[in-house]
């Protein structure tokens, strides 16, 4: 018993954050499911069940709490969400674990309060929604067909853009290169999956910008010699 107290107090100190998130209790499935996408979208994580936000144990009915995140994670995830559980005791109070490991069948998506089904994923302690680009994204590497960049005047016109600046977003890439919103999202899609391009979350925003590994000089050299 006192392991277990340790290891539950260990981590209810790290706080929420990318791979772990606090529910006092559960009232909608549909807000859990949210929780449950996220994570397998994402690098996966642990959901602690009768965990207030500031980190004080109150416990939970388990067998309820365990059905009603089973419906979160069979009827208001799309495709189901795997999860395990284990219970923690402590001091007469039962916290509900659920551990949600990386998906490869992603994207995930919730299911909202109107019946419209969403993708999110999990950035530091907050879950957010993907957006169409990250969907677009989780989509074509689970493809078989691969993605071949032309180097096309947008493609050039974005290379070059953040070459020059930290960042860009879908409208103003759009609006910069003249190309259709839903095009310039497929294209940085792309990017992202040939590890150019990565994402950066602001506040109330999504960003682009050159992944910090990727060399400009050294995919210059490599379009150049399959001229």
């Amino acid at each position: 018993m006192k392991t277990s107290v340790t290891q539950l107090i260990k981590m209810i100190r790290e706080g929420e954050h990318q791979q772990q998130d606090f529910k006092f209790c559960i009232t909608d499935s549909r807000k859990i499911a949210r929780s449950l996408v996220a994570f397998a979208n994402t690098d996966g994580g642990t959901l602690l069940i009768g965990v207030k936000d500031n980190g004080n144990i109150v416990g939970v009915q388990s067998d309820e709490e365990y059905y009603m995140v089973e419906s979160a994670a069979r009827i208001y995830s799309k495709p189901p969400v795997p999860f395990i559980t284990k219970q923690w005791h402590v001091e007469g109070k039962t916290v509900l674990q659920v551990i949600i490991e990386p998906s490869n069948a992603k994207p995930h998506f919730a299911k909202d309060e109107n019946g419209k089904w969403l993708a999110y994923i999990r950035y530091k302690d907050e879950n957010r929604l993907a957006g169409k680009v990250m969907v677009d994204v989780w989509k074509k590497q689970k493809s078989r067909q691969g993605i071949t960049l032309k180097v096309s005047d947008a493609e050039k016109f974005l290379l070059q853009y953040l070459a020059e600046h930290d960042f860009i977003t879908v409208s103003s890439f759009a609006r910069k290169a003249s190309l259709p919103f839903r095009e310039a999202e497929q294209l940085l899609a792309d990017f992202i999956v040939w590890d150019i391009v990565q994402p950066y979350y602001g506040e109330n925003n999504v960003l682009y910008q050159l992944n910090k590994n990727f060399n400009m000089e050294e995919w210059r050299e490599q379009r150049r010699s399959l001229k």
